[in-house]
């Protein structure tokens, strides 16, 4: 075989490999928030790439689309989206790319029990879309993006399930390792209030549920009036722990803890910083902590 030809064979088979991997072989999967950014690279691990839908940063509850997202949505084979309240900014950069029914849309919490957000002020009932807020909800979201991302590209899909798998194992782990911690404790029916409605899936979790939610609805801060109710209620309820979020406003807490002298604890949102695929497991590691410290805690002071 003559040199010429040779490298022409050669050049030939480099532009095979790389239709393959820049022509459109490996699927080009979004996910609109950080957890589903997590759950999906851990399932897709190097068959797929996993993009954000929008940048770090912002808030998902008042975002709106930009020109840019529309591009980002047009190079997209599949979304994944919790789609039940949380990313309806996802929606939007859809509609306006005009691409409804056009991708592929992966509803995570297809297979999930939804419950209503507990401990509202105003009695009013609404589904709680804090999914990914949870072990027990996340594997099995995961387990449906594994699945129907297989169904998207069968070649692959032993091996997205079979990643599934581990990952939801580690995850197993990780809520086996702090539920040990509380094994001693004799109860766990203590009383806690949160900033807002995003946690009852954690506490489900754990068998326990919130007593009061602070903010009115997700998003607004309370006025004078309702942060008076809020205090007067979480005295009479007996709240022992306040969990508050990183990025709500001090002043509020602070108020709250002068008036009541209740201990004041941290849980993320774990819907901001950078989009990895280790940022769920870092974020829900920080909640069970969080929660297991006040249980430990509250367990302390009723047997002193």
């Amino acid at each position: 075989m003559s040199y010429g030809k040779t490298l022409l064979i050669t050049l030939a088979t480099c532009l095979i490999m790389a239709s393959q991997v820049w022509g459109g072989e490996k699927l080009v999967i979004g996910a609109s928030l950080h957890p589903y950014y997590s759950f999906t690279a851990n399932i897709a691990g190097d068959r797929a790439e996993v993009r954000p839908l929008i940048g770090e940063g912002f808030n998902p509850h008042n975002y709106r689309p930009q020109p840019e997202d529309i591009k980002k949505a047009a190079e997209l084979d599949v979304l994944v989206v919790n789609g039940i309240g949380h990313d309806e900014f996802a929606f939007e950069i859809l509609k306006a790319a005009r691409l409804e029914g056009k991708i592929s849309v992966i509803y995570a919490n297809k297979d999930v029990s939804l419950i209503p957000v507990a401990g509202t002020l105003d009695g009013v009932e609404i589904v709680n879309p804090h999914t990914f807020i949870s072990i027990t909800t996340s594997i099995q979201q995961i387990y449906t993006i594994a699945r129907e991302l297989g169904e998207i590209d069968p070649d692959n899909s032993g091996y997205y399930m079979k990643n599934a798998r581990k990952y939801a194992l580690k995850l197993r782990r990780m809520k086996a390792q702090y539920m040990q911690k509380l094994a001693e404790l004799p109860r766990l029916d203590f009383r806690c209030a949160t900033i807002h409605g995003g946690y009852d899936y954690l506490f489900q979790d754990f068998g326990l549920q919130v007593t009061a939610v602070i903010e009115p609805n997700h998003g607004l801060k309370p006025t004078a009036s309702q942060l008076a109710k809020t205090i007067d209620r979480i005295k009479k309820l007996d709240v022992e722990v306040i969990f508050t979020e990183m990025n709500f406003p001090d002043k509020y807490v602070d108020t709250i803890h002068k008036e009541t002298g209740i201990r004041v604890r941290h849980l993320s949102h774990l819907t901001g910083g950078s989009f990895t695929a280790e940022s769920f497991e870092k974020g829900i590691r920080s909640n069970l902590e969080a929660l297991t410290s006040a249980l430990i805690e509250a367990g302390q002071n009723r047997d002193s």
